[in-house]
């Protein structure tokens, strides 16, 4: 799912100062359609401006999380992961072999979340999905 955030746009308009290290990470992630990791986001920065170090890549993003601007997964691969803080809901399934993370919406699953939580006396305010699998082979559902 191609996103279409204007990250560093979302920086300007909380008042963020942007650098030029900032503005490269910045433009990497509105522009990413996985889910990078940190040392992902280096690799696509230092190929733009082989001066940005880790560590500017790690506190970029650890900024932008804590401005809301970007959202952490933990996929269960050991790394921390990021996406564009997203505007409208979407839950995930990641293909564990691959470690290709897909993003998805399905009517269904939202109205069975909302409908266990009133079962058990909730109402429903946030959740996060995550499904992991492996691919089906031919005639395997």
């Amino acid at each position: 799912m191609k996103r279409s955030i204007d990250i560093e746009a979302l920086c300007a308009a909380k008042g963020l100062r942007i650098t030029e290290p900032r503005r490269i990470i910045a433009r990497i992630l509105s522009d990413s359609d996985d889910h990078p990791h940190v040392e992902q986001l280096h690799i696509r920065a230092t190929q733009i401006d082989p001066g940005i170090s880790i560590a500017t890549v790690y506190r970029t993003v650890r900024l932008f999380e804590e401005a809301g601007i970007l959202e952490r997964h933990e996929f269960g691969d050991g790394r921390s992961r990021y996406e564009p803080a997203p505007d409208t809901h979407h839950d995930h399934l990641i293909d564990v072999e691959t470690g290709q993370v897909i993003e998805f919406v399905d009517p269904e699953i939202e109205l069975l979340q909302k409908l266990v939580a009133e079962r058990l006396g909730y109402r429903l305010v946030d959740h996060r999905l995550e499904l992991y699998g492996v691919r089906a082979q031919s005639g395997e559902a």
